[in-house]
């Protein structure tokens, strides 16, 4: 849909030139075509947000897709100048080059995707192993690799990708520029998003790992879940992995001989207990045979176990978790939700970016809303327009075939993987209604008495006494707000009031069309992005207030104690002393 804005943009920019051509024509002329620009940009964004949504591949055979290009690709640490065209031609030797981008993190680095899996088995027969003084080398041949270069350079221009998000203070000053708080939506997503490169990037890194995993269980696949498959990724997330067994177990006997054959392995207590062996074994080689892996963390006891690592060649946080299967089923559910209208991912994108910016979501486990808990709120919220702008999980469900039933722990995940059986209700809502209507929906909502439920897209009683509680999707005894106090559920609840409120004044909501970029305060979204948005609305940061010396506590005491004296002093000494 990003490609589908690109495109429209296109036939608008002859009259943004001749506005900046004419600084001198007559003034009305000016407003008069500005004004026509606005116009012409806004309906043709309406038209592309509004439109039927084309045939969608599935889920599934999208992942299997990128683990497919994963496998035929490699990871080269480059030098910081390289040649690219001598760099090309000396990899071209090995094969056919189908794709290949340069990004920099710890260095340059070049990820190389062939057209056959039988390039890689070349390239990696002239590769050496590289021999060090005073030290000892892991004869471990993986597929991230180093490139020597000796003879002269020549041209060094190379055009790198990104692989992190852009600056609050810059994305404010980019969405200021826009014209509608339509456009500031999209371009928020369009800088957050992940890039294509930089998914490649995520599905190398678990090919990578596979390579590990695959000496103890070669029919093994270490897939990605969680936002860098639900489309809801933002540039510098973490990368969510688990690795896949179901193959390992596919039982495929002989019919009629009335002779069959098993391996012989070993047993635990239970499915946790032998999850936990695996990921330490895993997590053991990662440690000490993978390159690039450092930090590496067994976090084993947890409620879902986990081996934790840094990888610094891509410069990702990774989670590697084992046969998490609801996990993933979530992520394909937030998938669909995500692709059947524009709107929801421009939505998510500014929710969760206006939440992290105002400390309602935090990159650290503790009592604060998750961004899964925040995307759930908002597929409810559109959930309840009317008419609803999104299925409920039970719709979904009751589309599925036969080929999509899953039941996962004795728990019903079925979903339908053929998004064209489902048929949206025509709402035309624009960004900017959906946006301010989303603040008002949960500034005003009964979070006291009532619990969050996708699968039947209703309020319903609370089942306990959380703060928040919102209905696993695939789980229904869970609740994935949990964590959530009633400190931070009240600053969500202020700050949306607040913010609902920001939009309803005109001189936020509205920029005029004949300010020039360079002089433009933050208005709408970009407005409802700054720090002053909390303090109107009387809530706290999460930073503690400096410690004064203990000198001044101590004459701060003192003065204290000299006040107090007397009947009225003692009396509320004693109060305080109480609470």
């Amino acid at each position: 849909m990003a490609a589908c804005f690109n495109v429209c943009r296109l036939p608008m920019r002859g009259a943004d030139r001749l506005l900046k051509l004419c600084p001198n024509s007559d003034l009305q002329a000016q407003r008069r075509l500005a004004r026509t620009t606005f116009a012409t940009k806004v309906q043709t964004i309406n038209n592309t947000l509004h439109a039927a949504p084309t045939s969608v591949e599935s889920f599934s055979s999208i992942q299997d897709e990128r683990l497919e290009r994963a496998e035929r690709s490699v990871l080269i640490s480059c030098p910081p100048k390289i040649n690219e065209r001598k760099f090309l031609d000396y990899l071209s030797k090995h094969g056919d080059i189908r794709n290949y981008f340069f990004y920099q993190t710890y260095g340059m680095y070049a990820v190389v995707e062939f057209s056959s899996k039988e390039s890689i088995a070349a390239l990696k027969g002239s590769c050496t192993i590289p021999s060090v003084q005073h030290e000892a080398s892991v004869p471990f041949k993986s597929r991230l690799l180093s490139l020597k270069w000796t003879g002269s350079i020549g041209p060094t221009t190379l055009k790198c990708h990104e692989q992190l998000p852009i600056s609050i203070n810059e994305l404010i000053q980019q969405l200021s520029e826009q014209e509608s708080i339509d456009q500031q939506m999209q371009r928020l997503t369009e800088a957050y998003q992940l890039t294509e490169e930089n998914i490649s990037l995520r599905f190398l890194v678990c090919s990578l790992l596979r390579d590990i995993a695959a000496a103890y269980f070669p029919e093994s696949v270490i897939r990605p879940f969680g936002s860098t498959v639900n489309s809801f990724g933002k540039l510098g997330c973490d990368l969510d992995m688990f690795l896949d067994l179901d193959g390992v177990s596919v039982q495929n006997q002989g019919k009629g001989s009335g002779l069959s054959l098993e391996y012989q392995v070993k047993r635990g207590a239970s499915e946790r207990n032998v999850t936990q062996s695996i990921l330490s074994v895993i997590g053991e080689c990662v440690d000490q045979f993978s390159p690039g892996c450092v930090g590496v963390q067994k976090i084993l006891n947890a409620r879902c176990p986990l081996v934790r690592f840094s990888h610094q060649p891509s410069g990702f946080q990774c989670d590697l978790t084992a046969n998490n299967r609801v996990a993933m089923k979530s992520s394909e559910l937030l998938y669909v939700y995500g692709s059947l209208d524009a709107r929801v991912r421009y939505l998510v994108f500014t929710v969760r970016c206006w939440a992290r910016v105002h400390g309602i979501t935090s990159g650290i486990p503790g009592a604060w809303i998750t961004n899964f808990s925040l995307t759930v709120l908002v597929l409810f919220f559109l959930q309840q327009r009317t008419p609803a702008m999104l299925p409920t999980l039970d719709q979904l469900r009751d589309l599925a075939g036969p080929a999509d039933k899953c039941v996962i722990e004795e728990n019903d995940c079925t979903i339908v993987s053929d998004l064209s059986k489902i048929k949206l209700q025509g709402n035309t809502d624009t960004l900017e209604k959906l946006l301010q209507e989303f603040f008002e929906f949960y500034g005003s909502f009964a979070f006291n008495r009532s619990s969050v439920n996708i699968r039947k897209g209703r309020e319903q009683n609370k089942p306990e006494a959380a703060a928040l509680h919102i209905q696993n999707p695939f789980e229904p005894s869970l609740n994935v707000s949990k964590n959530v106090n009633a400190t931070q559920l009240e600053r969500f609840v202020a700050l949306c009031r607040e913010s609902a409120w920001l939009l309803q004044q005109g001189e936020v909501l509205k920029r005029s069309a004949t300010q020039s970029a360079d002089q433009i305060p933050p208005w709408g979204l970009a407005a409802l992005l700054l720090p002053s948005v909390a303090e109107s609305a009387g809530v706290k940061g999460r930073r503690k207030k400096k410690r004064e010396p203990a000198s001044e506590r101590i004459k701060t005491l003192l003065q204290s104690l000299k006040s107090s004296r007397g009947g009225a002093g003692e009396k509320q000494s004693s109060d305080d002393r109480r609470h």
